[in-house]
């Protein structure tokens, strides 16, 4: 097995669902195309609202980012109120605000719901002040939130010790709606439980045609073929064939480490509460424990680039910085994902046609965001009411020089995992 394409989580996945390649043909209400959190929410609420449903994975479920994310459930997206409310505009800002401050409160009432076995633990997350102006970035991110009824705190340096058991930090902000889970058991529990409320899951499907035939949409994979009133496209950061309805983003990578299990001495003195924590650096690092006491570390850069090297060097560092008691802890897991980061960094819904939406975009937030806009653009296909849609669509969206402002993150990435966290 290739650690870089198969992550931890795959290893220590306790979810399962049965499934087939597609052959034949079907004919359903909705298809929906990708198995990752949005698409296996949006096969769970048609199903459940009695809808004849089908979705089609290219690999297996999960095999995106779904699979290979931290695992932090996170309330909004990553920028701040007052940029959201900016971009959008007061109403719509505000409506997404509330939606998204939500979000991991549903994350959690599904998976007690479906009994998801996928290591829930809602004891909040901590947005970690790497230094003084990172501090000064908490403190308004806490105004904001605060403004907008968030239930945040923020804490001192001594305190934000005592929740990490590191005193690297200056501040932190701490969100006790938030919390951590497997991230890959969370995707597969909530396709287990859209095949049990009737929806078809079919892996390794990968759509080839899509198209316009008689008033429904006609969808070809190599062995089968799907007829559909309604789609909803939900392949974001790894979109596969289709070139007309190929997603424009970004690309941008996210790497982990995992220890073995720690010893008992060690997980008693390092995040103790069972937190999920990133940084306040532009090139930001995450860390959190797993249910078996793996310490797991990230940071932004591809592992099948040339800064393979440079990344894991940086890791080891930054983990003895972070938690000396760790540093002769061998690394015994790594793997990365790939990130769909907008411009604005907002997500993106796209109406491809007459019943069909796409979305993509959400930058590194997408458990939370992704369960809200599946569930949400299936309620809206099926009641053919754009209007409920968390945003508005668009007929189009683009982005420039994707290749070339990837080539600048992955570089930025490894030269400062070169030379930071040297002694």
């Amino acid at each position: 097995m290739n650690s870089v394409d198969h992550s931890l989580w795959r290893k220590t996945c306790a979810e399962k669902v049965e499934t087939n390649s597609l052959t034949g043909s079907v004919s359903v209400d909705l298809a929906v195309i990708g198995g990752g959190y949005t698409g296996c929410s949006a096969a769970l609420t048609a199903a459940k609202a009695g809808a004849e449903v089908c979705l089609l994975e290219a690999e297996e479920i999960g095999h995106g980012g779904s699979g290979r994310n931290v695992g932090l459930v996170n309330a909004g997206l990553w920028l701040p109120p007052k940029k959201i409310r900016e971009r959008l505009g007061e109403q719509v800002g505000n409506r997404l605000i509330q939606l998204l401050a939500a979000a991991p409160a549903e994350v959690f009432k599904l998976i007690e719901r479906h009994q998801i076995d996928c290591d829930p633990l809602q004891n909040g997350t901590l947005h970690c002040a790497h230094s003084k102006v990172g501090e000064m970035d908490l403190k308004s991110r806490y105004a904001q939130l605060k403004e907008s009824g968030a239930p945040v705190e923020l804490i001192s340096a001594e305190d934000t010790k005592s929740k990490t058991g590191s005193d690297q930090f200056q501040a932190a902000l701490f969100d006790p709606r938030a919390g951590t889970i497997q991230p890959l058991a969370y995707c597969v529990g909530l396709a287990r439980a859209a095949s049990q409320a009737g929806a078809q899951i079919f892996e390794q499907s990968a759509v080839l045609s899509l198209d316009y035939l008689d008033n429904h949409w006609v969808l070809a994979t190599s062995n089968g073929t799907v007829h559909a009133k309604a789609v909803i496209q939900a392949t974001n950061a790894y979109h596969q064939n289709l070139n007309l309805t190929r997603p424009q983003y970004v690309p941008m990578y996210f790497f982990q480490y995992a220890t073995a299990p720690l010893a008992e001495n060690l997980r008693a003195c390092i995040l103790s509460g069972g937190e999920g924590c990133w940084d306040t650096e532009l090139i930001m690092t995450s860390f959190r424990m797993d249910r078996d006491g793996r310490f797991i570390i990230g940071g932004m850069g591809d592992l099948s680039s040339f800064g393979r090297s440079f990344h894991r060097g940086w890791v080891r560092r930054k983990l003895s910085a972070l938690f000396p008691s760790l540093a002769d802890q061998p690394l015994v897991d790594e793997w990365h994902g790939r990130i769909a980061m907008t411009s604005d960094h907002l997500p993106k819904i796209i109406k491809l046609g007459p019943n069909v939406l796409a979305v993509h975009g959400f930058s590194g937030r997408g458990i939370g965001p992704g369960t809200v806009f599946g569930r949400m653009m299936a309620e809206s296909l099926l009641k053919d009411d754009l209007a409920r849609l968390p945003i508005a669509p668009v007929a189009q969206y683009n982005e420039s020089w994707t290749r070339t402002r990837r080539t600048f993150f992955e570089t930025g990435a490894a030269l400062t995992h070169l030379f930071k966290a040297r002694s």
